[in-house]
């Protein structure tokens, strides 16, 4: 399951918005990854992708999977563990799941007055 739609500036972004919401500024970060002064700065501006082990580092430091780096909210996050954890299931249980699942949409539309 994709957590996000494949676009050249998504990097950047969302190291952008995790630095925000953490409150470090772009120069604090690169020197605290060991980095240039201005290496953040040219990944949320898009001169430059980070290498994939910079990027599992970039992960470290917020302390956030790979996985969850490229789920941009909470649902998607949410989402794609609710479907990892139906991996294992056997043919009988996974029709018994979306059984529940077409039952509560049907509660929630009427509940909802659709």
């Amino acid at each position: 399951m994709a957590c996000f739609l494949l676009d050249l500036d998504f990097v950047g972004r969302r190291i952008t918005e995790l630095r925000m919401k953490a409150n470090i500024s772009e120069r604090e970060m690169s020197e605290q990854l060991g980095m240039g002064e201005n290496y953040i700065q040219g990944i949320s501006s898009n001169r430059q992708l980070p290498s994939l082990k910079m990027l599992f580092r970039i992960c470290e430091y917020f302390d956030i999977s790979l996985r969850k780096f490229f789920c941009e909210n909470e649902i998607q996050a949410l989402l794609l563990n609710i479907t990892e954890s139906m991996n294992d299931l056997d043919e009988e249980d996974l029709l018994l799941l979306m059984s529940i699942i077409r039952q509560f949409k049907g509660n929630k539309k009427y509940k909802n007055g659709k």
